[in-house]
């Protein structure tokens, strides 16, 4: 059974810090896609950033140069490493992998990242 878990999340002043972790188990991380969406009070989901099975990573402009995201092949993670965070940024942040072969589609339950002004 395939399972993703976010944590991470918390209470941030703007401009802080945060790392997400996305730990995944019943599937190997390095063979899926994985994207970060977040999801603000009353909002659609978003696409936040991406890497791939081949390591190609892809960023949302409303994050892009403040975002990282990386791959820990060997803890079968995802992390999401977010700098200069601002009120904008606060949602609910969800872990997704797409199995290429299949197109099967994993989502972890989410983690809240709250930016206070």
């Amino acid at each position: 059974q395939v399972q993703l878990v976010e944590s991470g999340g918390g209470l941030v002043q703007s401009g802080g810090s945060l790392r997400l972790s996305c730990g995944a188990s019943g599937i190997t991380i390095s063979k899926v896609h994985v994207n970060w969406f977040r999801q603000a009070q009353g909002d659609q989901r978003e696409f936040v950033a991406s890497i791939t099975n081949h390591a190609e990573v892809n960023y949302a402009v409303a994050v892009r140069g403040r975002t990282t995201i990386s791959r820990d092949n060997l803890g079968n993670t995802v992390d999401l490493q977010m700098n200069g965070l601002r009120p904008e940024d606060t949602g609910v942040y969800y872990c997704n992998a797409v199995d290429p072969p299949t197109a099967r589609m994993f989502w972890g339950q989410g983690t809240q990242v709250t930016v206070s002004a």
